[in-house]
């Protein structure tokens, strides 16, 4: 039997410092919404990091699911229905960060929906102008 795989390029994207540039990306997301947006508030960086780490957990259990359960929504409405979601997920990363009693907080859906939508820009920013390492397959 032979051996098949197909080779897309890509890099790994469980791999360690795929992660770590996401979390770099998701930390400047997160950052530029608290400078940009009102309602969107970091008052400290224990609070920005602990707070990205919410955010990369959040959206590793929670977007898959809210993809999946809204997929009817996000296709009539083209897409648009994501930025939603997107809202949502800053949202319940607030929230939680606010259990665990750090200054992280969103004032309201408007502020979260602003927050996701600079948080989007600038993950499409960084993956146009930094390309993760590709894998090299033998």
């Amino acid at each position: 039997m032979s051996n098949f795989s197909v080779r897309t390029g890509r890099a790994d994207p469980w791999a360690p410092q795929t992660l770590a540039l996401r979390f770099v990306v998701n930390l400047a997301g997160l950052w530029a919404a608290s400078e940009v947006v009102p309602g969107v508030h970091v008052d400290d960086l224990p609070s920005l990091l602990a707070g990205t780490a919410i955010f990369a957990i959040v959206n590793v259990l929670l977007r898959p699911l809210a993809n999946l359960v809204s997929c009817c929504l996000i296709v009539f409405t083209f897409g648009l229905f994501v930025l939603v979601i997107n809202a949502l997920l800053l949202a319940a990363t607030a929230w939680i960060a606010g259990r665990l009693d750090l200054a992280f907080r969103v004032d309201g859906f408007w502020a979260a929906f602003f927050g996701a939508l600079v948080i989007s820009a600038v993950s499409l920013v960084a993956s146009l102008l930094i390309r993760p390492p590709k894998v090299r397959r033998f």
